[in-house]
């Protein structure tokens, strides 16, 4: 039954044996070169997947699901961009960086890498609050001058 939902690579006719690999091992590939493209936050993960990152066991797969049809790879990428990003531009060039890098690693190719955008993180903005004076009448700037 495992055998069945393992990818087997095509290999020369004159090879020693069938090479197989799991689709585990597509997320994590694909996983990791997705969240290395400019503009890309963070890939989306679950509950126990955060939880996982929390003890330093990082999920790398997360936010990659593949479907296997009539012997072609499908990619679906679910991904949080940075604010700001041109969405079409990081999209694109997500889709050819997943196919080259499978390609280069597994001699796989992907028929279809569908990009999901779940998301737009924004920078985070500095706290010009002093916390030691909450009550404090004066207002800073945002060079820390009081006004």
């Amino acid at each position: 039954m495992a055998e069945e939902t393992n990818i087997v690579l095509d290999t020369q006719e004159n090879s020693l044996g069938k090479i197989q690999m799991a689709p585990e091992v597509v997320e994590v590939i694909l996983g990791i070169a997705a969240s290395q493209i400019e503009g890309v936050h963070q890939m989306r993960g679950t509950i126990s997947s955060s939880i996982n990152e929390l003890f330093g066991r990082s999920n790398h797969g997360k936010g990659v699901t593949l479907k296997v049809i009539d012997g072609k790879v499908n990619a679906d990428v679910y991904v949080y961009l940075n604010y700001g990003v041109s969405v079409p531009k990081v999209a694109l060039a997500m889709q050819e960086a997943l196919k080259e890098q499978l390609l280069f690693m597994t001699d796989l190719e992907l028929a279809e890498v569908n990009v999901h955008v779940v998301g737009v993180v924004t920078e985070k903005t500095q706290n010009i609050i002093d916390p030691d004076d909450l009550f404090n009448d004066e207002t800073p700037d945002l060079n820390g001058d009081q006004s």
